[in-house]
C-alpha cells in the first residue's frame, strides 16, 4: 500500500494523520483513509488492532467523492431548513457532481436555488462535523426515521437495493450521520453509509446546478420527486475550470448545432429518441457508411443485410430476451407469433453462419452489416443522437476457430483504432468489462469465462494501450473491451466495442468441420467499430464544434463572388470541383460579399473560394478559411488539386493550407 500510515488500536485515523504531519487543509488535505480491504474509513475511525492505512487527499478521485456526497448532505440541511416539509429521498456523487431528491410540495424555482446555496454557504463556514453512528436494531433506526417515509423504505429493503442506493444505508449495517455544531450540537442528520469529510469548512467550492424533475428509485411507478444537481470541486480553481468546460460544452452541444447547421431534427410526430437526418447530415452519414463498408470489405468483411423484426422465438435461442425484454419494443401480434422490433443484429448472423455446412477453412468468416436496431430507452435518458431509442450499427461478427480468436481480437482491434484516427480521435485507452461472478444475469462456466477475459485482457495489455477495469459490466454472453476516447476538450466517449462470445454458437449449434474430420463449435466475437453511426455522428459534432474536416464537410467549397458580375467565372470554377467529387457550390444570393462570407463562416464551410476582377483576368481565385487565413491569387488547377488534396487527406484546413 503506498504512503501507508498505521492507525494504532486505541487511536484514530486522525491521530495517524496528524502525527505524520499531513495536510489538514487545501486541495491536499487528508479527508478520509483507506483500509486493507478498500473500504474508506472516517478520520475519527478507531480500529480494534493496529492497522495500515492509505490517507486519501481531498484533490484525487476518491477524495472528490468524498467531498461532493458532503456537499450533497449540506445541500439536504439547507432545504429542510429552508423548506421544513421536505421529505428526504437520495443524495449520491456522480461523475463531477452530486445530487439529492426531495419531495416537496412545489417544483423547485431557478432564484430557490440561490437561496439554497446562500444557506449552505451559511453551513459550510458554520464548520460542523460529520459524526457517524451505527443502529444498535432496525427498530431503532424506524423509530429515529419515522418522519421521512422514503428513507423508512430504504432501511426496510436494507441490502437489496442499486448502488446510490447502496449509499445510503449500506449492505450489513445501517447507520447515520449527524451534523455536530461548535457548541457540540447535533443540528441535523441523515441516514447514510458514509464516509465523510471531518468537517463542512472543508467543502472550498461548489454550484448548485439545476433541479429536475425524478421518479423515486428510478420507477415510473413510484412518486415524482425533486432533484437538483450540483457540482463540487477541490479549489475555486477548480471549480472555475469545470465552469469553462461546461461553458465550452454548452457551445459544442450537438443538439444546438444540429439545428444551426441543419443537419438532423427530432420530429414530435415521429416520436422521442428517432432522429431524421436533413440533406446536410445526411452527407455526413453516408460519408461515414461509405467508408466503414470499404474498410469492412478491405479488412476481409462479407457484407450481409436482415431485417428489423423478427419471431419472439429467436431471441430466446440468443439468450437476450429474458435480459433485453425491458429495452425491447413491445412485440405485435401476427399469424399466431409475436414478433419483435430487433434490438440486436448478431442472431440473425448467425442463422446465416448456420445457412450451410460450414469448413474451417472458411474461418475467420466474417459477417458485417449496418442493421438498424430499436431499444425503448426511458425517456429520461434519451439525449440527442448520443441515446436514441433507433440507430444503425456498423455491426460485424467474426467466426473463427478458439487458435484464431486471439489474432481476429488484434485485428479488429488494430481496425477500431485506424478507424478513430481517420475521424481525428486519437487520444483513449481500453476498458475490460467482465462478469460479476456473485450475479445470476451472466451465462456460462467459469473455464469459458476465464478463457475468453484472458484472451481480451492479452490482446489488450500488448497493444500497450492504457487498461481500466471494469468489473460487472460484461454482457450475459461474454466479456467486452471497450475504447473510450476523449474528445477535443478531454470528455471520455465508450466508442467501439469487442465482445468474446462463447455462449451464443452453443445456443445456436453452429459448427464447422475441423481438418480431422470432427464437428467442432467456433468462437463468436461481436465488434461495432462506430458502435452506433447516430451517436458516432453526435461525437463528431462536438469533437469539430461541427467544424468538421473538409472530407467529412457537407459543403466543402462555396465560391463567393465579389460582384455579381464574378458568379458565372466561379460557378465554371465550381462545376470543375464537382466533376472531381467535391462537394461545391456558388452563392448567387444578394446579399453583400461580407454577409456571404459571415454565412460561410457560421455554416462552417472549409473553403471560401473568392473571385474579383483580378482573379478573373488572371484565372485564379483566393481561398479564405475558417480560420480567417487566407491565399490570394491561387491558379484555377492548383486550387482545385489542392481542395481535392486536403478532402483525400482528411485533414482539416487551416493557417498552413
Amino acid at each position: 500500500m503506498s504512503d501507508a500510515l498505521v492507525v494504532a488500536a486505541g487511536t484514530t485515523a486522525a491521530d495517524a494523520v496528524a502525527a505524520a504531519g499531513l495536510p489538514s487543509n487545501g486541495p491536499k488535505a487528508i479527508v478520509v483513509v483507506k483500509d486493507p480491504s478498500g473500504r474508506l474509513r472516517d478520520l475519527d475511525w478507531a480500529p480494534a488492532a493496529d492497522t495500515e492505512v492509505e490517507p486519501v487527499a481531498l484533490d484525487t478521485p476518491d477524495g472528490l467523492n468524498v467531498l461532493r456526497h458532503s456537499t450533497a448532505h449540506v445541500l439536504a440541511q439547507a432545504v429542510q431548513a429552508t423548506f421544513p416539509e421536505a421529505k428526504l429521498g437520495i443524495g449520491p456523487f456522480i461523475t463531477d457532481g452530486f445530487y439529492y431528491d426531495f419531495d416537496v410540495e412545489k417544483p423547485f424555482q431557478p432564484d430557490d436555488l440561490g437561496k439554497l446555496e446562500k444557506k449552505m454557504q451559511e453551513i459550510v463556514k458554520s464548520g460542523q462535523t460529520f459524526r457517524r453512528r451505527e443502529y444498535a436494531s432496525l427498530d431503532e433506526a424506524k423509530a429515529e426515521l419515522a418522519h421521512e417515509p422514503y428513507k423508512l423504505e430504504l432501511v426496510d429493503i436494507k441490502g437489496d437495493v442499486d448502488d446510490s442506493e447502496v449509499m445510503e444505508v449500506g449492505g450489513g449495517e445501517l447507520t447515520h450521520y449527524d451534523n455536530i455544531d461548535r457548541k457540540g450540537e447535533r443540528v441535523w442528520g441523515d441516514l447514510c453509509r458514509g464516509p465523510h469529510l471531518p468537517s463542512t469548512r472543508l467543502i472550498p467550492a461548489f454550484k448548485l446546478m439545476r433541479s429536475a424533475a425524478a421518479y423515486w428509485r428510478g420507477s415510473e411507478k413510484n412518486p415524482q420527486l425533486q432533484r437538483i444537481y450540483g457540482t463540487a470541486w477541490a479549489s475555486r480553481d477548480d471549480l472555475k475550470a469545470y465552469q469553462t468546460r461546461l461553458a465550452e460544452a454548452e457551445r459544442r452541444d450537438h443538439r444546438k448545432l444540429g439545428t444551426e447547421l441543419d443537419l438532423f431534427s427530432f420530429p414530435d410526430e415521429i416520436g422521442s429518441g428517432l432522429p431524421v437526418f436533413h440533406p446536410k447530415g445526411g452527407v455526413i452519414k453516408r460519408e461515414m457508411e461509405d467508408y466503414v463498408r470499404a474498410r469492412h470489405i478491405e479488412e476481409g468483411f462479407q457484407y450481409v443485410g436482415t431485417p428489423h423484426i423478427s419471431k419472439e422465438g429467436l431471441f430466446h435461442t440468443s439468450g437476450h430476451l429474458p435480459y433485453y425484454k425491458d429495452t425491447m419494443f413491445p412485440p405485435s401480434h401476427m399469424e399466431g407469433a409475436d414478433y419483435y422490433l430487433k434490438a440486436m443484429n448478431c442472431p440473425m448472423h448467425n442463422l446465416i453462419y448456420r445457412s450451410r455446412g460450414r469448413s474451417y477453412r472458411e474461418l475467420p468468416l466474417r459477417l458485417f452489416e449496418f442493421g438498424s436496431v430499436y431499444r425503448y430507452e426511458k425517456s429520461g435518458v434519451i439525449h440527442g443522437l448520443t441515446r436514441v431509442r433507433g440507430f444503425a450499427q456498423d455491426d460485424s461478427h467474426s467466426y473463427v476457430t478458439a487458435e484464431q480468436a486471439p489474432g481476429e481480437i488484434k485485428h479488429l482491434l488494430n481496425f477500431v483504432l485506424s478507424l478513430l484516427r481517420d475521424f481525428g480521435l486519437d487520444d483513449f485507452y481500453l476498458e475490460l468489462s467482465t462478469r460479476d461472478p456473485e450475479s445470476d444475469k451472466f451465462i456460462g462456466s467459469d473455464e469459458q469465462w476465464e478463457i475468453a477475459t484472458k484472451v481480451l485482457e492479452d490482446v489488450a495489455t500488448e497493444s500497450g494501450l492504457q487498461l481500466v477495469a471494469d468489473p460487472g459490466g460484461a454482457a450475459f454472453y461474454g466479456p467486452k473491451m471497450s475504447v473510450q476516447a476523449k474528445d477535443a476538450i478531454g470528455r471520455t466517449w465508450q466508442m467501439s466495442t469487442i465482445q468474446y462470445d462463447f455462449n451464443q454458437p452453443a445456443r445456436f449449434g453452429l459448427e464447422y468441420q475441423a481438418a480431422d474430420g470432427t464437428r467442432q463449435e467456433p468462437v463468436m466475437i461481436h465488434s461495432a467499430k462506430f458502435g452506433s453511426i447516430e451517436r458516432f455522428l453526435g461525437v463528431l459534432v462536438e469533437h469539430y464544434a461541427g467544424a468538421f474536416p473538409a472530407w467529412l464537410a457537407p459543403v466543402q467549397v462555396v465560391g463567393i463572388p465579389i460582384r455579381d458580375d464574378h458568379g458565372d467565372y466561379l460557378q465554371e470554377f465550381v462545376d470543375r470541383l464537382r466533376k472531381q467529387g467535391i462537394r461545391a457550390e456558388v452563392d448567387h444570393s444578394t446579399d453583400r460579399m461580407q454577409k456571404k462570407i459571415r454565412t460561410a463562416q457560421q455554416q462552417k464551410i472549409p473553403f471560401m473560394a473568392i473571385a474579383g476582377d483580378d482573379d478573373v483576368s488572371g484565372g485564379t481565385v483566393s481561398f479564405r478559411y475558417r480560420d480567417g487565413s487566407q491565399r490570394n491569387n491561387v491558379p484555377l488547377d492548383e486550387a482545385i488539386a489542392h481542395v481535392a488534396e486536403v478532402v483525400r487527406s482528411r485533414t482539416n484546413v487551416g493557417p498552413t493550407a
